[in-house]
């Protein structure tokens, strides 16, 4: 690489020498897209924001998402195995942070959220996303610090094809308008 930028180690130095904020600032050059993925246990909804959601096959249809392990909805997701993810409108960036945040309260941990359930899983579908999916866990995989979930496609939905997705890029929210 040039113009003063940092080359990556050799795939056998195994990321050692590789400076994490400059990491932070690599990836947060990628835009994303916000969701909130929701599963349901023991009649308590579970809910997350995720940023790293993406499809992953169409023969079957499969997406993924990333869960850090130390979050509380990591292990619910896992043990439920059904779970659903909403794709957040411009106007939902309140949802964005609040399912982000750590240590949040879990009682009526939605109320105050609009939302319908999925039919095929029971999981909180948020009113106003830009797009919906419901989802059965395919496969899980190790990802250092985070366990990437893949999902089976149970049902779609896409209620407002014109509604602009809210957007995360350089550690910020975006809009697409």
């Amino acid at each position: 690489m040039t113009g003063g930028h940092r080359r990556a180690p050799s795939p056998s130095s195994g990321g050692q020498g590789v400076d994490p904020e400059l990491y932070r600032q690599v990836v947060g050059r990628f835009a994303t897209g916000v969701a909130v993925v929701t599963t349901v246990a023991g009649g308590a909804d579970h809910a997350m924001t995720v940023n790293a959601f993406t499809s992953v096959s169409l023969e079957p249809l499969l997406v993924l998402f990333c869960a850090e392990r130390i979050a509380r909805f990591h292990d619910v997701v896992l043990e439920t195995g059904l779970w659903a993810v909403s794709v957040l409108a411009e106007e939902m960036r309140d949802a964005s942070q609040w399912f982000a945040t750590r240590g949040r309260m879990l009682d009526g941990r939605l109320q105050g959220w609009e939302h319908t359930r999925g039919p095929a899983t029971g999981a909180a579908i948020f009113a106003g996303a830009v797009a919906a999916m419901e989802c059965r866990t395919y496969a899980v995989h190790d990802g250092g610090d985070h366990s990437i979930v893949v999902g089976e496609a149970l049902g779609l939905d896409v209620p407002d094809p014109a509604a602009p997705a809210l957007v995360f890029y350089e550690g910020r929210y975006r809009s697409l308008s």
